[in-house]
């Protein structure tokens, strides 16, 4: 056991406090796209804000890719024992046998709302209206524009702006830039919980800054002046944007007076993208936070990223807490932040509540070992992949690859490879990645699956586009 931090005192225990919550998840976002983090090109002052008032998780790990992220906060376990090893071909789909988090949140009496990317299955008994979300508007496959997995048609023509979307049922069509719509649709939503006074988890997934690099031009502009190339003016434009409306979203809590009962969440799905471009025709490499790696990479730049909480008045502002943690330890924690009763017959959770830290960064929390893998591999190939792009991680190792060891908590960039001078730590790490290998290959259960003919929101789209046409969509926010 390791203790790190310094005690805080609470005036009533986390456990049962019942906060609304909104999460809000942003899409290939690394830990390096933030000024706060000292990124000196990209400005996101309201981040930075939210950042200098927040309880800040520095040792927080995801997944290396989107689906994978997203699987495992909604189902509390590692994303292959949901059925989860890839991003594509029907392996994204979330196994029909879990009792999600919304779900439980739902059971506490809580109103679930999803804006943005779902990514865990397009077919109807995928959707996240039938895993437990009230509200949703989302985009299909795992990007708008991705027409050819499962994303609608119209949407290959006009990727990020103007796109046709599901609410709820229906299918609609949105005006303006797809992070904006977002928000705006979270916002309306929320609002009409705070006034009903209904506790409510609102989920703000969005897409941005995941490729297609797409961003209104008034955000590319001060990066095409400073010379860089076409696809970064459009990603740091993205994150910009980003930043414009969560600070929209902070005000707008302000305004409705609904911080003192509400945690606010900052996080990203998995590591960055795009990180080469030009600068005035140089080839440069952009800030990653000293990290190795980005997306889809066992490094540390594959999964480390921001988690940022506010709950004013409640959680200590500008405090970090250095244990090892992961999105496995999200659903714990809600279910018990919400008095939420889980069933007795569902997945075994993996994670652990983050109340302990979050009340007393002094506590005793014992070392763990997470497991990390992009998975990605051809289908029917599973046990070839048992080394290929894993890695295993403790508080103070990385080990990559059944290969590379490093010492994370004093060469956090990996720079240099140990393992030849500690095999006694590797051998700690070999049987219990096995063992943990071994276990979850019977849980994988899309592995085999067959593709699908038509995808299932391309005919939702035809359907009602005969039927009764598609609706225009535009809510209101007070």
């Amino acid at each position: 056991m390791f203790q790190i931090g310094y005690a805080q005192k609470h005036s009533k225990p986390l456990k049962n406090s019942r906060p609304n919550i909104i999460f809000v998840m942003t899409d290939d976002q690394g830990m390096g796209d933030f000024s706060c983090m000292g990124n000196q090109v990209v400005k996101t002052p309201n981040i930075d804000a939210f950042y200098e008032k927040s309880t800040r998780f520095t040792e927080y790990h995801v997944s290396p890719t989107c689906a994978p992220t997203r699987a495992a906060i909604m189902s509390g376990r590692h994303e292959f024992r949901v059925g989860v090893t890839h991003t594509i071909l029907e392996r994204e789909r979330m196994a029909l046998d879990v009792h999600t988090l919304p779900q439980v949140l739902q059971s506490a009496g809580y109103q679930t709302g999803l804006f943005g990317k779902w990514h865990l299955g397009d077919a109807d008994e995928y959707l996240p209206q039938n895993r437990g979300f009230n509200e949703v508007l989302m985009h299909g496959a795992g990007g708008i524009g991705q027409v050819n997995l499962g994303d609608f048609p119209p949407n290959k023509d006009n990727v990020y702006f103007d796109n046709v979307l599901l609410h709820n049922e229906t299918i609609v069509k949105t005006k303006g830039f797809c992070t904006d719509v977002f928000f705006d649709a979270a916002m309306a939503w929320t609002k009409e919980q705070i006034n009903t006074k209904t506790p409510y988890f609102t989920y703000l997934s969005l897409n941005a800054p995941h490729a297609p690099l797409v961003a209104p031009e008034t955000y590319k502009k001060r990066f095409l002046e400073l010379g860089y190339d076409e696809g970064t003016a459009s990603r740091y434009g993205m994150i910009e944007n980003i930043d414009d409306n969560f600070g929209r979203l902070m005000s707008k809590l302000e305004e409705w007076d609904a911080l003192d009962n509400t945690l606010v969440i900052f996080t990203t799905d998995n590591g960055a993208t795009h990180l080469r471009g030009t600068l005035n025709g140089e080839n440069v490499r952009h800030f990653n936070a000293g990290l190795k790696g980005g997306k889809n990479s066992p490094y540390e730049g594959g999964d480390h990223v921001p988690l940022f909480l506010y709950w004013k008045g409640v959680l200590t502002e500008g405090k970090d807490i250095n244990q090892l943690t992961a999105h496995l330890d999200l659903y714990p924690t809600f279910a018990e932040l919400t008095g939420a009763k889980l069933p007795e017959t569902m997945q075994p959770l993996e994670g652990l509540s983050l109340i302990p830290l979050l009340e007393n960064t002094a506590v005793n929390w014992e070392d763990r070992l997470l497991f990390v893998h992009c998975g990605r591999w051809k289908t029917g190939m599973v046990n070839e992949a048992k080394y290929t792009k894993m890695a295993i991680r403790s508080q103070q190792w990385r080990f990559v690859n059944n290969a590379e060891l490093y010492n994370v908590a004093k060469d956090p960039g990996e720079t240099k490879n140990v393992a030849a001078e500690y095999p006694e730590v590797i051998a700690k790490f070999q049987q219990p990645y096995n063992d943990w290998w071994s276990t979850s290959i019977p849980l994988m259960v899309n592995e085999n699956r067959k593709r699908v003919k038509q995808q299932p929101l391309h005919v939702k789209y035809y359907k009602q586009l005969e039927e009764q046409g598609i609706l225009e969509w535009n809510p209101k926010i007070d």
